[in-house]
């Protein structure tokens, strides 16, 4: 009570408390406040600006985030949002003069995929084109949700300034912005997703593997009406080649709302008003374009890896940890299942029924699939000067198709660590997804496995499984349901609440409990008690 009422008397807020503390507030750390939601965990995210960006930005959701979306509930309105209402059809990347010019090329290729590729032997949903600025206010308002359920809180116009981690927590000092006000937040971890300038990366000390840079581009945002030159073409992305530089334009509805990006010398590189309504207008082929500038940023299109994912309670996320060119657009969607893998450990950590080597999986197993996804985000950039027949003919043979690296990204078990960074088709192996199984009711075994437990979904007789399973839940204090799945591939699979298989066998063990109990102890750092 006494430094309570020092606190007090000094005028500084008393410190707040909360389970987990997120930086950041885009796209990955709105995913984690909603993931962590669902968990039943308390939080505090904290966002220096005042509001989410206007700009669109990302705008490919790939089918494995929407299953994760789907599973909170937000799938109907990610695809109700007016991006991905209007660009529903759109397909293809084209080379034109400009956009009222004829189609000169379409950059093609068998490791392509987009809204039209039908994964309905993969995946219960498919891709959505809903831009950034559209989705991250949905997760915004069904992560303020969660926090009135679970005592958490969003702080946008709080700026973390520092912090320090011991064996108890991390204890952060917040400024809000509007009022210059300071106070403390004691947190159990922190979830670095503050974008690819991490400043908590810098503070950690921890560097980055360059896979490869791109170039440096400028994106403007603007807003002129292009219905008439652009006619009944229904494109994911137009390379102009009579603007004046390199550039490629975006449509965000189809109509007045429309992105060009612009490779520029380099990071200092600045585009005046007039110069951005120029390039606009020699893009569009219009040189009266009545054009609106709605925003200016700069990016830099490049690959890299942060050397580690986690130190003691923090752990890195989204750009924090790895940033990769938009080619095939992986960055943003492989931010969000980092989020995912992690949110559920955190949990069962924080709920005392897993040990913290649970957490150390985190970074070995979502560190690899980075790399991975990087060079691939790389290769397929390097190959677009082929593709619009510039360079050779050859299309790089180690180009993996957009299935494999969406859905089969695997993460090492105690079988030990994958062979191969992908995996062709989804069968129930070990460190794969879930294999997609249409169920009677419409919904899909992805479905089963909602992020809150684990779950036994089995080709055979469930009895055999039932009682087991209960048992061990119990002595195990996790979730674990059974589901019975005819046709099933693998035979039976203990699924993570994250849908990956952690374990799977072909028959029914001599001691079903006890067998269960071991791989359950093993996944969570956590002996389970044996009947007794």
């Amino acid at each position: 009570m006494l430094e309570v009422l020092r606190h007090l008397q000094r005028g500084a807020a008393v410190p707040t408390h909360t389970s987990v503390l997120i930086a950041g507030g885009g796209l990955v750390g709105l995913s984690a406040a909603v993931f962590l939601s669902r968990q039943g965990i308390p939080f505090v995210l904290l966002e220096r600006r005042e509001g989410l960006s206007r700009h669109p930005r990302a705008r490919g959701v790939n089918p494995r985030t929407m299953e994760l979306l789907r599973a909170v509930g937000l799938e109907p309105a990610v695809r109700a949002a007016e991006s991905a209402r209007a660009l529903s059809g759109n397909t293809g990347i084209v080379v034109v003069p400009n956009l009222a010019g004829p189609v000169l090329a379409r950059l093609e290729q068998d490791y392509h995929t987009d809204g039209t590729t039908d994964f309905s032997a993969l995946s219960p949903t498919t891709w959505c084109l809903c831009h950034q600025d559209e989705l991250e206010p949905l997760l915004r308002s069904r992560a303020e949700d969660g926090a009135d359920d679970v005592g958490g809180a969003l702080r946008f116009g709080s700026e973390l300034v520092s912090y320090t981690q011991d064996d108890d927590g991390v204890t952060a000092t917040v400024q809000h912005l509007a009022s210059d006000r300071t106070e403390q937040i004691h947190a159990k971890y922190l979830i670095a997703a503050d974008g690819a300038g991490s400043r908590i990366r810098s503070h950690l000390g921890i560097g980055s593997e360059d896979l490869g840079q791109v170039g440096h581009f400028i994106n403007i945002q603007f807003t002129a009406d292009l219905r008439a030159v652009l006619g009944d073409r229904r494109f994911i992305m137009a390379y102009t080649t009579k603007a004046g530089a390199r550039c490629a334009l975006l449509p965000v509805n189809n109509a007045d709302r429309w992105l060009l990006h612009v490779l520029v010398d380099g990071p200092g590189t600045r585009l005046p008003a007039d110069r951005c309504v120029e390039l606009v207008r020699a893009a569009a082929g219009v040189p009266d374009l009545d054009v609106r500038i709605d925003g200016v940023v700069p990016w830099e299109s490049a690959g890299r890896v942060a050397q580690a994912f986690t130190a003691g309670r923090v752990f890195l996320a989204g750009d924090a940890a790895h940033v990769m060119p938009p080619s095939g657009a992986f960055g943003s969607n492989t931010g969000v299942q980092d989020v995912h893998n992690l949110a559920w450990k955190l949990a069962f950590v924080l709920r005392g029924v897993a040990g913290p080597e649970l957490l150390a999986t985190y970074e070995r197993e979502r560190r690899p699939v980075a790399l991975a996804t990087v060079e691939q985000a790389v290769r397929r950039s390097n190959d677009r000067p082929r593709m619009g027949g510039q360079g050779g003919a050859e299309v790089d043979p180690e180009i993996r198709s957009d299935q494999e690296v969406t859905f089969g990204y695997r993460y090492p078990t105690a079988e030990g660590v994958p062979d191969a960074p992908f995996d062709r088709e989804l069968t129930g192996r070990p460190g794969t997804r879930v294999p997609h199984v249409p169920l009677p009711d419409g919904s899909s075994t992805v479905d089963l496995c909602d992020g809150t437990g684990f779950t036994l979904l089995t080709a055979g007789d469930p009895a055999g499984w039932e009682t087991a399973a209960h048992a061990v839940a119990a002595r195990a204090h996790v979730p674990l349901s059974v589901r019975h799945v005819p046709g099933l591939p693998g035979g039976t699979l203990l699924v993570r609440p994250d849908g990956f298989v952690a374990w799977r066998t072909a028959q029914v063990p001599a001691d079903p409990a006890g067998e269960l109990g071991q791989v359950l102890g093993r996944i969570l750092d956590a002996p389970v008690a044996a009947a007794r």
